[in-house]
């Protein structure tokens, strides 16, 4: 699929009643209902609480993928394009009808829905269920287990959302998509199940470069097997691990969800109508690291206390009345020449206090900060 073809349909398939970051069940059992009938949908457990955990299959091909998302509750761009993939799958578009025929697709939108009822990562005991892959001693992480070792699946898909702090390499480029193929022993030996998974991280690199050049990442692949995707790959199961950043302006994380939108077709298209076996999996090297390098705010040139410094703001995301708000917190103030902002804000040597022309602190909350005087919005 070009791009041009993945662009139109992901405008008749985006699901519009879902929107912005704050996604739980309520949002989603009447659209698992209303889908059409060669969409399975089952419960395939409950949470802490007793929410239940949903399963969708569809296809009827031989190559089989299982993917979850909001294994962390509090990232749901993920879930978004999985309800968009949903609805071109349900279409008439003959490249849905032939991903549908060579792959059996069984995906959970929900893994931690207690903890997306709460917008937090962990579960209700407070649990990161990406660091139980081993210890298993939560009802999501047997779930997970179970459906993976009933489905045999020969690609596993870890659905998640990054920080806004990330850069595509040493630059000032957001990571607005980051993949890995996690290791799967201390050594990062690159297995045979490795290199397939990052064959198909290159083939969505090379796609995703057409319309956000520069700005695509790769995860740490420090081995950790309590993290769920480097267990599946030590299983020998190629494990593609995707992150969904940030795209400029976009908090909602609409954009990215249409870049996901457009990487998951990119993958099951590939895969569906090629033999994959690792062998053009060099390039996926030629990807940036991540870095730390971002701040959602610095305020360049301040005068602090009669220093001339820089203060680094960071959005604190907090559920309030069904909606996710941005709180401004002040995270450093020192030289940061060496990192970037998705805001900018020159002081021009002025003083910069906090209200009531209090002294900015970090850790501090502040709504709005005073440069010479004058009031300036921390704000969205």
């Amino acid at each position: 699929m070009d791009i041009k073809l993945i662009k139109n349909a992901y405008s008749f398939s985006k699901e519009k009643s879902l929107h912005h970051r704050y996604i739980c069940n309520d949002h989603i059992v009447s659209l698992l209902n209303n889908l059409p009938s060669n969409f399975r949908v089952d419960v395939i457990g409950e949470s802490v609480n007793g929410e239940d955990i949903f399963s969708v299959t569809v296809g009827k091909g031989d190559k089989s993928l299982l993917l979850w998302s909001q294994m962390h509750g509090n990232e749901s761009t993920t879930t978004k394009a999985l309800f968009d993939v949903f609805n071109f799958l349900a279409s008439n578009n003959s490249y849905a009808k032939a991903i549908l025929n060579n792959c059996t697709l069984k995906i959970i939108p929900i893994l931690n829905p207690d903890g997306a009822r709460a917008y937090t990562r962990v579960n209700a005991n407070e649990v990161d269920l990406n660091r139980d892959a081993q210890n298993l001693t939560q009802p999501e992480s047997l779930v997970l287990k179970t459906c993976f070792e009933d489905f045999k699946p020969d690609y596993c898909y870890n659905l998640h959302g990054q920080r806004t702090i990330f850069s595509a390499g040493k630059s000032n480029n957001s990571a607005i998509v980051s993949f890995l193929s996690p290791a799967q022993d201390e050594a990062r030996s690159l297995s045979k199940n490795r290199k397939i998974a990052m064959e198909v991280i290159s083939v969505m690199n090379n796609a995703l470069q057409q319309v956000i050049p520069n700005k695509v990442g790769i995860y740490d692949d420090a081995f950790n097997i309590n993290c769920v995707g480097d267990t599946f790959q030590h299983k020998g199961v190629p494990t593609i691990l995707f992150e969904a950043g940030h795209f400029p302006n976009d908090y909602a994380r609409e954009e990215t969800r249409a870049l996901i939108f457009n990487s998951l077709l990119t993958s099951f298209n590939y895969i569906a109508n090629n033999n994959v076996e690792g062998e053009g999996y060099e390039s996926y090297f030629d990807i940036p690291a991540n870095e730390k390098l971002f701040f959602d705010i610095i305020i360049r040139n301040a005068d602090v206390n009669g220093e001339i410094l820089d203060i680094a703001i960071q959005y604190e995301e907090r559920l309030k009345e069904n909606s996710i708000i941005f709180v401004p917190k002040i995270q450093k103030i020192s030289k940061l020449e060496n990192f970037y902002a998705h805001r900018e804000i020159n002081a021009n040597n002025s003083k910069v206090l906090g209200a009531k022309n209090g002294a900015l602190k970090v850790e501090s909350e502040n709504d709005f900060v005073l440069i010479n005087n004058q009031k300036t919005s921390l704000y969205l």
